[in-house]
């Protein structure tokens, strides 16, 4: 277990603290587990010591505790989903089997928690969005049986999703999603989210915006990284409009092959990074058939887009990273964020953006300073006279950019990420584990 300190209160009494990151999947490059990297590594930094604990965990991550049943999309957590969220008056059966499932579950995290000597538990997003219930409840009764100290760390609120407002376990979800008990704090990342837990739930919660390590500048791409064009056979005249977003609706990508039908000017391709599959539907295949009827230029790349490089099918995979040095201007036309992880990784790589005014946008992203071509809904004449002047004037792009990586500098670094964790740390202040 931890080592104590003298003089100190708290957990920063403790000279290490080891910490689980609990998640439903912690790989990848979704938000979620792009962010827990980014707390993994101040904690780190502190000189706490980091575990894993999910249903999908990378190769090369941090040592810890693969539990299949924790993911969303395993067999069981799915029909646990679909059955709670498609009938409004479900069996018992339903509430029988979700306990029974999230015994299981605490039965492995406990496991996990003694394997690792885990002082301080960070759910990540498993209590704020219900996509495996019994996770959620599992979390909630270790809380409450082995009081471990709890740093929740909310993403996105059930609340938030139409689709989970059709429901016939509201007790559940008031019960577990987000917990309130005394050993848990909370930590948000938007003000409005904020507020809303404040009001709606009478839970205080620490704000945490999104975060990049402004202090430390990307370095310039490397042979590797510069290969992208040719792999995908572009020329260097090429404008890559960059999508660099999962497929799913809230992202409303339809709106990105607008904008590059009605720019209309053969230089650009619209370059879509993310995969599919983390909702259900046909979106991907409306898009590609949106695309053809627009007659623009495209490619969905997710095939060539990973978390780490390697050869997959015969091809090169590149990071997001390598791939933004090679974009002209980025798109984020979404109705819904939980904050902007991709907004905010345009602003590291110095890239103009096109951007819808989405709620948390305008709340706490906007009033930073940050500068881009601005739309809501609709992509007027305009907003389209704006876009083509940022396409063909360098200065402007240059001005705009390193403008937004000041301001974000100052606004969305890790200085910013290590105040917020010291503070949620020195919370927990009664000094036992």
């Amino acid at each position: 277990m931890a080592e104590r300190s003298i003089g100190l209160c708290g957990i920063r009494s403790f000279s290490k603290v080891n910490i689980g990151f609990l998640s439903t999947r912690l790989a990848g490059v979704d938000g979620v587990s792009l962010e827990t990297a980014k707390l993994r590594q101040v904690f780190e930094e502190m000189g706490h010591s980091c575990f894993y604990c999910a249903g999908e965990l990378d190769q090369d991550g941090p040592p810890g505790q693969l539990v299949p049943e924790m993911h969303f999309t395993h067999p069981t957590a799915k029909a646990l989903h679909d059955e709670a969220f498609a009938n409004p008056h479900p069996s018992p059966d339903l509430f029988k089997r979700i306990y029974a499932e999230a015994d299981k579950i605490r039965a492995d995290l406990e496991a996990f928690i003694e394997e690792h000597n885990i002082d301080l538990i960070v759910p990540q997003n498993a209590n704020a969005i219900p996509m495996n219930l019994s996770l959620g409840v599992a979390i909630t009764d270790l809380v409450r049986r082995t009081r471990i100290k709890t740093l929740c760390h909310h993403h996105d609120f059930y609340w938030e999703r139409p689709r989970f407002i059709n429901n016939g376990i509201q007790d559940i979800l008031d019960d577990a999603f987000p917990p309130a008990l005394d050993p848990i704090r909370h930590m948000v990342i938007s003000t409005p989210m904020q507020k809303r837990l404040r009001t709606w739930r009478g839970l205080r919660a620490f704000y945490l915006p999104n975060v990049f390590d402004f202090e430390n500048p990307p370095a310039p791409p490397d042979a590797y990284a510069m290969s992208f064009r040719q792999e995908l056979g572009l020329s260097a005249d090429d404008l890559i409009v960059l999508q660099p977003t999962r497929v799913i609706r809230r992202k409303v990508i339809e709106k990105a092959i607008e904008l590059v039908r009605k720019l209309n000017d053969p230089r650009l391709i619209l370059l879509i990074t993310g995969y599919e599959g983390d909702e259900p539907g046909g979106y991907g295949v409306w898009l590609r058939e949106e695309a053809e009827r627009a007659g623009i230029r495209y490619r969905f790349i997710a095939d060539y887009v990973g978390a780490e490089r390697g050869i997959s099918d015969g091809h090169r995979v590149y990071t997001l990273w390598d791939i933004y040095p090679h974009a002209h201007l980025v798109t984020y036309p979404s109705d819904y964020e939980g904050f902007g992880n991709a907004l905010i990784e345009t602003l590291y790589f110095r890239k103009p953006v096109v951007v819808h005014t989405y709620p948390v946008y305008l709340a706490d992203i906007k009033p930073c300073g940050v500068q881009a071509v601005e739309y809501h809904y609709d992509l007027t004449s305009e907003v389209i006279a704006a876009v083509r002047r940022l396409i063909d004037d360098a200065a402007l792009r240059h001005q705009m950019t390193d403008h937004n990586f000041e301001v974000a500098a100052q606004h969305f670094s890790f200085a910013v990420l290590r105040k917020v964790l010291a503070t949620a740390l020195d919370s927990f202040d009664d000094n036992t584990f």
